[in-house]
């Protein structure tokens, strides 16, 4: 008997990872055959920098018109990730006054001033992404879709949003979204040139490179800052609730 239930256990087991590997297959090809947002007049939100110890958070949200999106795809534009820095900084300036947009630029100080249990990362990019998309909706623009990089679900979003006075609905959630809807993309890039801007302006400031992500690399800038500056010289330019903090903060350097 055991034997047998043991065995018709394992055959579940089986059949729900298969099930789970073709949801997944179909998902995926349903993604690639999404055609929807191929050759629509959208408007698209990104961020960068939340992953970023040092430089702010920066949120673009940015209108495509149809007729442009020859245009800005001969010019190879994609997800910023995918981008190298120096073909971002070329790129942007030839496409910032051609495509309407709007870039919120959260500083760390602010940051470190708003951040706490009641309100957490999500929370702040939703507020922000909210802000930069209703920019734009408020012009009365034509488009077909409001696409946001997802990075929480359409419930917990729309939750974070509960106090805001002009909230945009009808907006859709896409993963990978800078890969499958221009805007998007667009938005990614034009976060990204301001980001590379703000955090080249720190070093230069501080005369001391700054470099990205929350690597050990970063703690040994934070280090050094520390060591020049004092302490409370991250309060302005570092988030203070990265694990980076108490590294740089506890280390015998």
């Amino acid at each position: 008997i055991w034997k047998d239930l043991e065995m018709s256990l394992n055959n579940r087991n089986i059949d729900s990872e298969l099930k789970k590997s073709e949801d997944k297959k179909k998902d995926k090809v349903k993604e690639e055959t999404d055609l929807r947002f191929r050759n629509v007049a959208t408007i698209g939100s990104d961020e960068v920098g939340t992953g970023d110890y040092f430089g702010p958070i920066v949120v673009t949200a940015s209108y495509v018109k149809k007729e442009d999106i020859p245009y800005l795809e001969s010019l190879g534009i994609r997800d910023s990730k995918k981008m190298l820095d120096e073909h971002i900084l070329k790129i942007v300036p030839k496409i910032k006054d051609k495509v309407k947009h709007c870039t919120i630029i959260l500083n760390n100080s602010d940051y470190n001033k708003v951040y706490s249990s009641d309100m957490n990362m999500n929370k702040i990019k939703a507020i922000l992404h909210n802000k930069a998309l209703y920019s734009l909706v408020k012009d009365n623009v034509d488009y077909d879709y409001i696409v946001i990089d997802e990075f929480a679900s359409e419930k917990n979003y729309f939750g974070y949003l509960k106090d805001a006075k002009n909230v945009v609905r009808n907006v859709t959630f896409m993963t990978k979204a800078e890969d499958k809807v221009m805007s998007v993309a667009v938005s990614s890039i034009i976060s990204r040139y301001v980001f590379i801007k703000e955090i080249n302006k720190m070093g230069n400031e501080l005369n001391i490179l700054i470099p990205k992500g929350a690597s050990s690399i970063v703690d040994d800038a934070g280090i050094m800052i520390v060591k020049k500056y004092g302490k409370e010289k991250l309060r302005e330019i570092a988030k203070l609730n990265f694990s980076n903090t108490n590294r740089i903060l506890n280390s015998k350097d």
